[in-house]
């Protein structure tokens, strides 16, 4: 049993899980600062009915979230603690921040935004709202300043110690705006925008099937239609612009990304393919010369290749390939699905058709995917690399962990995080069946 492995497989098995819930929390968190700001805008009791609904359903996949999350941070010290060590420094800063600016601000004005309905005034708990929103949003910049820190590193030095090499900072503000920390950011914020989106057109899809709460239902449909729209058709223009940082910074990863062995010009953008890493080739439908052209704005943009780089040093290709084209091919029908969804609920022939309204009962799987697909891509394309050209994967995990120990605790991780996920599925399940509440209707007074 390799130890490397298995401490990969198992910090992707813990981010896998927890990954499921932030992008809801953010994404919801936005739906609801619509929903309650809209209330506020036009007194309609059924927006503050659809706000106290959603808020249930935030306050759940919150408090999961946190309970999933715990547990990686551990894992720095056990199985990776040598790379805590390289990176300490650095690493520690923004997580400090996300606890300090982002958790702390969330947290705290979540017992407002739960529980303050009849304690304070409608518009103190419409600020509450916001900032719990804000706090879900700062949670996930601080994250990715220290993922994309690993992806571009940058404003540091590297000092020699007793226990060997460390990365310290040199300029707080350099690190935090590396060259990835932008796109990223917005790729995630974008992804996470649409996950939560989605989810809220599942469930008021499925109650329009059943033929219960319509009116609720139509309306958050909308609400969130909205949201899926601008979110998915950002997403393909962060999309553009990640994959030019890419190829700028990571070009190994770009290489990854497209199955680009060869450097040169003209290079070809694969729709959809399989790559054949034993004659290096991609067999599939292409576009002649369109990747060098969304990259330099010209087909004779060079577009550097895998045989540049030693094979110890270049990516998994086979997987790179395949999760960051699944992952553009799901973004392509999000948007047909935004925007189309959009178009007839415009016009008010969404909610005719029982087939579309199951496959919007599906869709919200699209998004979950995608951004575990983004992931993959990202972190996997990354290799050999756990900082990129400064520290290898291979030279970052514990000398005092064993195999067997990280192989146990695996199982243990894997069976526990199933059993949150099925408790979660069920809680969910009882407060969708529910439905909006007699009380989640505002005071008339309060309308007035």
């Amino acid at each position: 049993m390799d130890m490397v492995l298995l401490s990969r497989i198992q910090f992707a098995v813990t981010i896998g899980f927890h990954y499921f819930y932030p992008p809801l929390s953010i994404g919801l968190g936005l739906v609801l600062v619509l929903m309650e700001g809209l209330y506020l805008r036009t007194r309609n009791p059924l927006y503050h009915q659809l706000t106290r609904f959603w808020v249930r359903i935030f306050g759940l996949i919150f408090a999961f979230g946190v309970g999933t999350g715990i547990v990686m941070e551990f894992e720095f010290g056990t199985n990776w603690s040598r790379y805590a060590r390289f990176v300490g420094d650095i690493f520690g800063s923004p997580l400090a921040a996300e606890g300090i600016f982002a958790f702390f601000l969330e947290s705290g004005f979540l017992a407002v935004l739960l529980f303050g309905w009849e304690r304070v005034s409608p518009r103190l708990h419409f600020f509450s709202t916001v900032m719990v929103c804000l706090g879900a949003h700062f949670s996930a910049i601080w994250i990715i300043v220290a993922n994309s820190w690993m992806q571009t590193p940058t404003a540091y030095r590297i000092v020699e110690t007793a226990v060997g090499p460390r990365a310290e900072i040199t300029s707080f503000w350099g690190a935090v705006l590396n060259p990835s920390t932008g796109d990223r950011l917005v790729h995630t914020l974008l992804g996470a925008w649409q996950a939560g989106a989605f989810f809220v057109i599942s469930v008021a899809a499925y109650y329009l099937l059943k033929r219960r709460h319509e009116a609720f239902a139509r309306a958050s449909i909308r609400v969130a239609l909205a949201v899926a729209a601008v979110a998915s058709l950002g997403q393909l223009v962060s999309g553009h612009s990640n994959a030019v940082m890419v190829a700028e910074h990571q070009p190994a990863k770009l290489a990854a990304f497209e199955g680009i062995y060869e450097t040169g010009a003209s290079a070809d953008l694969t729709i959809v393919g399989w790559v054949d890493e034993e004659n290096r080739t991609v067999r599939g439908i292409k576009i002649p010369g369109l990747l060098s052209w969304l990259v330099g704005g010209g087909t004779d943009t060079v577009i550097r290749g895998l045989d540049e780089w030693p094979a110890s040093d270049r990516p998994p290709v086979q997987l790179t390939f395949q999760s960051y084209h699944w992952m553009v091919a799901i973004g392509m029908v999000l948007i047909a699905l935004a925007w189309g969804g959009a178009l007839l609920a415009w016009r008010g022939q969404l909610f005719r058709w029982r087939w579309l309204l199951w496959i919007y009962v599906l869709a919200v799987l699209l998004p979950q995917a995608a951004n575990q697909l983004g992931w993959a891509a990202a972190e996997v394309g990354r290799q050999p690399w756990i900082v990129y050209e400064l520290m290898r994967t291979a030279d970052a995990t514990s000398d005092t962990v064993t195999a067997g120990q990280v192989l146990f605790s695996l199982i243990l991780f894997t069976v526990i995080y199933l059993a949150l996920f099925v408790v979660f599925i069920v809680l969910l399940d009882q407060k969708v069946r529910k439905g909006p509440l007699p009380e989640d209707l505002p005071p008339v007074a309060e309308v007035r």
